[in-house]
């Protein structure tokens, strides 16, 4: 979501000086009514890899997005994007429905996912029906961890930790003008995938008049911690990743790791 111009503070994107400091790529890309989706990342991140490389430097890919991760580490081959079945596929509501169609045209995609998945069950059956070929076909889908030369490194903390630095967390971003922020943004209007963000999706509502301030904010910390969750599942599965379980300083604890891996 760092993508998006102007979502600074509920994406917790880098300061200026932090920029000022180590130069970031893949940020502020777009406005936020835009569609940004990770067929956009893709070439975003080459592009960027290629200019970090043709400056004789290494690049530190961070961040949660898993699908996003993969699809760059793994260099995915990309079905393209076919909106106007998109669009017809969203007009029904039952996501049970939609897997067992796209378990009849694609047994293969089908099987790789859960049925509740809305997003990645349209978008298997958007590219099955749109471009004519099953989504399988396309590569070995996401269950599948081939070797891969970029060093990636996982940083574990107990659950309890977790969800009490996400409930501060969300709370500071209030205290910075989160409202304010999206506000601002909400006056020219989100696209449908940045208006997914979390905490953005949560005060929308709030202004929408759906949810009072109190009732989002604690949506957003409820949310962000089932998202944790999720992430943490997600990237539990691939035995490629080294973790390393943070105590006290993740400075002290981390850093020595990833410079050995980017001095590698």
């Amino acid at each position: 979501m760092q993508v998006y111009r102007g979502m600074d503070i509920g994406t917790a994107k880098p300061t200026g000086k932090e920029r000022a400091e180590v130069r970031h790529h893949c940020i502020d890309l777009v406005k936020a009514t835009a569609e940004f989706t990770v067929g956009d990342f893709q070439p975003a991140y080459r592009h960027a890899i290629q200019q970090i490389a043709g400056d004789g430097h290494r690049a530190l890919l961070v961040g949660g997005t898993g699908l996003y991760h993969r699809v760059v580490i793994d260099d995915f081959d990309l079905p393209g994007e076919f909106p106007k079945v998109r669009a017809t596929l969203d007009n029904e509501p039952d996501t049970a429905r939609l897997h067992a169609r796209l378990a009849e045209l694609d047994p293969v995609a089908a099987e790789r996912m859960e049925p509740g998945n809305r997003r990645r069950v349209m978008r298997a059956l958007e590219v099955t029906v749109g471009s004519g070929y099953p989504f399988s076909s396309f590569g070995p889908g996401l269950n599948s961890y081939p070797l891969s030369a970029v060093a990636q490194i996982g940083l574990r903390r107990p659950r309890a930790v977790i969800a009490k630095r996400i409930e501060r967390r969300v709370h500071a971003m209030i205290d910075a003008g989160l409202v304010g922020e999206v506000e601002r943004l909400f006056v020219t209007g989100f696209s449908r995938s940045a208006g997914q963000a979390l905490g953005y999706k949560e005060i929308i509502e709030h202004l929408e008049g759906r949810m009072s301030m109190d009732e989002s904010i604690e949506m957003i910390i409820t949310r962000t911690r089932q998202f944790a969750v999720r992430q943490e599942r997600w990237f539990r599965r691939d035995p490629r990743v080294q973790w390393i379980d943070v105590v006290h300083d993740p400075v002290t604890e981390v850093a020595p790791t990833v410079i050995k891996a980017l001095q590698a």
